[in-house]
């Protein structure tokens, strides 16, 4: 009984946590600005196979070091069909940073990373190939925002991610 009460307890804190943890977000691509990606492009559809575009592409030269957005914890770096050579960042506020079509990785899973990290270079893997080289940066929420369901297609999914261009 009383580790299934430490156990609500530890549940609770880290959800009071999630609300309460700074967790900034800094322009990851190297000289980018606002300029450099559309901010209409999230939640753009049509998007190809994936249907809709859950991120935004910042478009930057072959090789560009790519910085880590937030602080946090490097969960997955490998590679995938669409997303080409990709990283994945755990946050302290439980959102996963996703990084993708990187030319080259510079970082390793269970990395702690900060803002000053690089964790690779901007490229065009996976299905970027023959585009012109950018980051595809994502924010994906591991607490749902049911609030921002919407009537577009795939809308239910949009409760789990957040429109990087409001945070950079």
């Amino acid at each position: 009984m009383k580790l299934q009460k430490r156990v609500k307890w530890l549940i609770l804190l880290a959800f009071l946590l999630f609300y309460v943890l700074p967790n900034p977000v800094k322009m990851p691509v190297e000289g980018a600005t606002r300029n450099d990606f559309h901010s209409d492009s999230f939640w753009y559809h049509p998007w190809g196979k994936s249907g809709t575009h859950k991120g935004i592409d910042i478009f930057a030269p072959k090789s560009t070091r790519i910085f880590s957005a937030t602080s946090g914890m490097v969960i997955f770096t490998g590679s995938i069909s669409m997303g080409g050579k990709i990283v994945l960042v755990l946050s302290p506020s439980w959102q996963l940073h996703y990084y993708a079509h990187l030319e080259k990785i510079e970082t390793h899973s269970f990395s702690i990373v900060n803002q000053s990290t690089v964790i690779g270079t901007v490229g065009d893997s996976g299905n970027a190939k023959g585009k012109p080289a950018h980051l595809h940066y994502s924010i994906l929420s591991l607490v749902p925002y049911p609030w921002r369901i919407d009537s577009s297609p795939q809308g239910w999914k949009k409760m789990f991610y957040l429109d990087p261009s409001e945070h950079l």
